[in-house]
């Protein structure tokens, strides 16, 4: 590990949480256009924290170009030591070792088995379900009144198709919200306890109801879990641990992600009301291309971590050594002005959209892309169609992370 001729800019540091994370967002995406004219490859610390001792610090790239290339290129840039920018104590990999933490072979093997279970019958199933889940959710909408959009909607309906689809009860479905938010937003850790165990907790809470889940599934069941169990490449299997370790990936970042896609997209919709108009105009026609430009301008998942596999791999004119941390961070590279005609405008209509929120190219690639964008699109037709008038009612509170780009509570009236 190197940082020799990696520049490090004044005043941006990504490794800085409060100084830096917690900036308007204007002020974010003008360091990244910064960093993509004077430094696309820059060098950044790890310092000690309460959690952590002190790492050897990360490379950002902050390009498109860069961020598909690192994306594309597993043999040169490995996810298997980890996709957090903090090397993780290996207890952890017990619940959040999952697809994302792996390279080929091994890797190909469980996103093949996961693929196998989402057949077209499990998929119809699963489409249906968003409908009805979206139509109880404006019922509940209405029925509250002026409210907290994420508390009522956003969060309930990624967490409702997940539970839905992966046959959790309804009396576990708010302890699956409250467990996803801990592991992924530090302003939900429990008081007075250690963040790391709190996070551990959290992961073996979702992964126990697997235990507790799968022995019940009725033989006939076409649940996603269902379809996980019975799912076989090649004559191998999910095991018992590949299947809780997807559940709590899945209930962690499918829940997060959408929940705040989706309270983005209402912000959107209030900020630009003329983008609202030409969606409400014509909703079917342009859904597709408005979640795809919601998805961009919110970048959901602002980074993922790749390690360099050998010396002399280079990117924008800088080279690497092998085990250099690489960062990737999307949120830069979909506002990048030499691939989005302007970048900072949002445009419902916009296309093409060669956006990275769902990662890029390459067997990363999100396995829930399409879920994400049929969950989105069903929910704001709904939206559209039982109440029109509906508008985010104030500034929300955002998450400070350098992971996920999120609100954590946004008033709505209508």
């Amino acid at each position: 590990m190197s940082d020799a001729g990696a520049p490090t800019i004044e005043g941006i540091d990504f490794s800085d949480h409060e100084g830096f994370w917690a900036r308007p967002l204007p002020e974010r995406w003008a360091a990244y256009e910064r960093l993509r004219r004077e430094a696309p490859v820059s060098f950044h610390p790890e310092p000690a924290t309460a959690r952590f001792a002190e790492g050897p610090g990360f490379f950002a790239v902050v390009r498109h170009a860069d961020v598909l290339e690192v994306s594309r290129r597993p043999d040169l840039f490995s996810s298997a030591q980890g996709t957090s920018i903090r090397d993780l104590p290996v207890e952890y990999n017990e619940f959040f070792g999952s697809m994302l933490n792996m390279d080929d072979p091994r890797h190909a093997r469980l996103r093949g088995l996961v693929s196998a279970a989402f057949t077209p019958r499990t998929m119809a199933r699963i489409e249906a379900d968003l409908a009805a889940i979206a139509s109880g959710l404006v019922d509940r909408l209405l029925e509250s009144g002026p409210c907290d959009f994420v508390e009522v909607v956003a969060s309930r309906l990624p967490l409702q198709a997940i539970c839905m689809m992966m046959g959790i009860p309804p009396e576990h479905h708010d302890l699956v919200v409250r467990m996803s938010d801990i592991i992924l937003d530090p302003g939900s850790t429990p008081a007075g306890v250690p963040r790391g165990r709190a996070v551990l907790e959290a992961g073996r809470t979702l992964a126990a109801m697997m235990d507790d889940v799968i022995p019940t599934l009725p033989a006939d069941s076409d649940t996603l879990l269902a379809a996980l169990v019975r799912a076989e490449v090649d004559g191998q299997r999910l095991t018992q641990q590949e299947i809780q370790s997807f559940f709590v990936v899945l209930t962690a970042a499918g829940n997060e992600t959408t929940r705040n896609a989706s309270t983005w997209g209402l912000r959107f919709m209030t900020e630009f009301p003329d983008q609202r108009a030409a969606w409400m105009a014509q909703p079917d026609a342009v859904a597709p291309t408005a979640v795809e430009e919601i998805v961009r301008y919110a970048s959901p998942v602002i980074q993922f971590r790749r390690t360099v596999t050998r010396d002399g791999v280079s990117l924008s004119g800088h080279t690497f050594a092998e085990g250099d941390k690489v960062v990737m961070f999307y949120e830069s590279a979909n506002r990048d002005q030499t691939v989005f005609a302007q970048p900072d405008v949002f445009d419902v209509r916009r296309e093409p959209n060669h956006h990275v929120g769902f990662g890029g190219p390459g067997p990363h690639f999100c396995i829930g892309a399409h879920l994400a964008r049929r969950q989105l699109m069903v929910l704001f037709k709904e939206l559209f169609t039982r109440v029109p008038t509906l508008v985010a009612d104030g500034p929300p509170e955002r998450t400070v992370s350098s992971l996920l780009n999120g609100i954590r509570h946004q008033p709505c009236t209508w």
